[in-house]
């Protein structure tokens, strides 16, 4: 692992994977490494949240463990399985060979173990212990955060054919909401927590050029005044930092050197997502934004 003495090493550290961080999200991180304890960080979608569960993850050389949580996730699903087909496939066989003494130990051993995230980021790495991402937390249920309040309390699961497995060095654990919901206060309170807002202009600026390097300053500034507008705008979803960065791109692979009307018309779709919103920005709208972005700022 790479040694993270100060706040300062953490920026550092991130920047060499392309995420920008402020000081106070930089602060969390630090203390989440440093104490041992889950980071739990909400906030609108697009914002970065995620990426920084793979920022730390490439930084530090851990592999990166993530359960995608639904609707209707329980335990099973995101812990383990069993290989219920190949299991079925050894017990004809050994009616068939009439070789049965030895298969009710094997049926549950880890060779018929489909192991899940959680069971996963339980098991020794030679690499050291990986970062596990819990994504979109508020998509589950509460009985589903009652089983991981317990998990994430002793780093251990059970699986009543094995027996309860500990994870011998506990994983980096980072969770995520974009707070469609509220999650349980008993799981926030195990956890370290940070709200990730939009960034300032200067800072959405800052993380456009580390990962669009391409793009001109000056087309940087037109990008991140329009997206910083938008949020001002009345829409059912509002563009996230992913979406500048993907506009970015869009508008770098068309040769585009300036915002312009027609431009914004016809990329609409890479910074909004639904057809409501986009017909909000058609005609004058898109011009209006505009005009009001440049005379201020630019």
């Amino acid at each position: 692992m790479t040694d993270i003495q100060s706040i300062d090493d953490v920026e550092a550290l991130l920047a060499g994977q392309n995420y920008v961080v402020d000081r106070a999200l930089a602060t969390v991180v630090f203390l989440s490494l440093k104490l041992g304890r889950p980071l739990f960080l909400e906030g609108e979608a697009g914002v970065g949240k995620t990426e920084i569960a793979k920022a730390i993850s490439a930084a530090l050389g851990r592999r990166l463990i993530r359960l995608q949580c639904y609707e209707g996730l329980d335990a099973s699903s995101a812990v383990y399985e069993w290989n219920f087909a190949a299991q079925m496939v050894a017990i004809r066989t050994a009616e068939a060979t009439g070789d049965k003494a030895a298969l009710q130990d094997e049926l549950f051993s880890d060779r018929y173990l489909i192991e899940r995230p959680l069971l996963d980021a339980m098991r020794p790495d030679p690499a050291g212990a990986p970062v596990l991402l819990i994504d979109e937390l508020d998509r589950t249920d509460e009985p589903f955060e009652a089983f991981l309040l317990e998990a994430l309390s002793d780093f251990q699961v059970t699986i009543p054919e094995m027996g309860t497995i500990t994870a011998p060095e506990p994983p980096i654990v980072i969770l995520t909401s974009n707070r469609t919901r509220e999650v349980h206060d008993a799981l926030k309170r195990r956890c370290l927590y940070h709200w990730v807002d939009y960034p300032s202009f200067d800072r959405e600026i800052e993380i456009l050029q580390a990962r669009a390097p391409e793009a001109s300053e000056a087309l940087s500034k037109e990008v991140v005044a329009f997206v910083q507008h938008l949020r001002t705008e009345d829409l059912f979803k509002k563009p996230g930092v992913a979406e500048t960065i993907d506009w970015a791109k869009c508008l770098l692979a068309l040769d585009v050197i300036n915002l312009s009307p027609e431009v914004i018309a016809d990329t609409l779709g890479a910074i909004l997502k639904y057809q409501d919103d986009i017909q909000k920005l058609q005609g004058s709208e898109a011009k209006r934004i505009l005009d009001d972005m440049k005379a201020p700022a630019l």
